[in-house]
């Protein structure tokens, strides 16, 4: 193999985190590289989660997710509307559906509420009913800031303007490992015109794949590297338009946010996605989940008929939690943690990932600016 050829920043992994910071790195006037092992843009998790623009709610007061969620709502939906990305401010119901999930949805609108977002409104059964008449519940929490989005086509916008600024997308194109250098950190690629790179920053936005990444560079102090999880999720669909016309959530559950009502752009439904732990990535759906997604999906809207949802789409969240433990957030490591300059690592970038992935990017761009200074 040849020596290593020297440049400026390399991304790896072209999600939409990894589009969104290369854009913001090549428009600040980096030389970005991005390196993706798929043929395509955000084949894993970023094609394969509900779509939604989060509104914030859930997350924990000062959290990474938290302070990035809600500017990156605000940031992406103004991004849509210049940008003529198909999206939908939908608005969505928490819904409880026994009384002891009712005196839970105080606590979570004080909990959105802390966090800035600013649109929360508490219904009673009466209230809720008549927005949405198929629902059935004892009281519910609206949220009118949440929305869905073509995920496709804001990577593509994102892409484009990476691009426009100088940035060069290279496909099936694996990291297979590197190490620390005194110049750079030096990387190794494979495919089928296999190179060594040595970048002056590396952003490792490899998604479910960071931690593993992170363990292949020698050099990298193996205690700041999380342990991956894997938090499969798997979504049914139904055939013909939605009964709603907004997002149906329930109080949420342990890992995630139980097993709710999306809708897409051309008004049909999806659900999902319920939590699966499992060892390696897997993306098949098992038709007999059905079972325990219709009993789901039935405490709130028991109008679904018997057979009518049909296996969709998996994702896998990108976890750095054990099953049943707290505290997950988005964890982006930077000089000023791990001692290594010219190197981030972005580990646990699940839900609400999506959401902001703008807010994200400016977060990593800014912190590559003040370590050079």
């Amino acid at each position: 193999m040849n020596p290593a050829e020297d440049v400026d920043c390399v991304v790896i992994g072209a999600g939409v985190v990894g589009i969104a910071v290369a854009r913001a790195l090549a428009q600040a006037g980096r030389e970005v590289i991005v390196l993706e092992a798929e043929s395509a843009i955000g084949t894993q998790t970023s094609s394969r989660n509900s779509e939604v623009i989060h509104a914030g709610i859930y997350y924990p007061q000062h959290s990474l997710m938290a302070r990035l969620c809600v500017p990156g709502r605000r940031m992406l939906y103004a991004f849509c509307r210049d940008r003529g990305v198909p999206h939908c401010a939908c608005g969505k119901l928490i819904v409880a559906t026994t009384r002891e999930e009712t005196e839970r949805l105080a606590g979570i609108k004080a909990r959105a509420e802390a966090n800035g977002v600013e649109d929360m409104r508490l219904l009673t059964q009466a209230e809720a009913t008549a927005l949405e008449p198929a629902l059935s519940c004892t009281a519910a929490l609206l949220s009118g800031s949440t929305g869905i989005i073509d995920s496709h086509a804001l990577m593509l916008a994102l892409q484009g303007e990476a691009e426009h600024a100088g940035a060069v997308f290279v496909f099936r194109s694996p990291v297979t490992g590197g190490a620390i250098t005194d110049c750079g950190t030096e990387i190794t690629v494979g495919g089928a015109d296999p190179m060594r790179l040595r970048c002056r920053l590396l952003v490792n936005a490899a998604g479910l794949h960071a931690p593993a990444l992170a363990r292949s560079l020698a050099g990298m102090p193996g205690r700041f590297i999380p342990t991956a999880y894997y938090a499969k999720g798997s979504y049914f669909t139904l055939a013909g338009r939605s009964p709603f016309s907004r997002l149906i959530y329930p109080v949420p559950v342990p890992g995630g946010l139980g097993v709710h009502l999306t809708i897409d752009l051309g008004g049909q439904a999806r659900f999902g996605p319920d939590v699966e732990w499992i060892d390696r990535i897997d993306y098949s759906v098992d038709p007999r989940r059905a079972d325990h997604f219709t009993a789901a999906v039935r405490r709130y809207w028991p109008g679904l008929r018997d057979g009518a949802l049909q296996p969709g789409y998996a994702g896998i969240r990108p976890k750095i939690v054990p099953p049943g433990a707290a505290g997950q957030d988005f964890v982006v490591q930077g000089q000023q943690t791990h001692g290594i300059p010219g190197l981030v690592h972005l580990f646990g970038i699940e839900s609400p990932g999506l959401t902001a992935s703008l807010a994200l990017a400016g977060y990593v761009a800014e912190m590559t600016i003040e370590a050079s200074k």
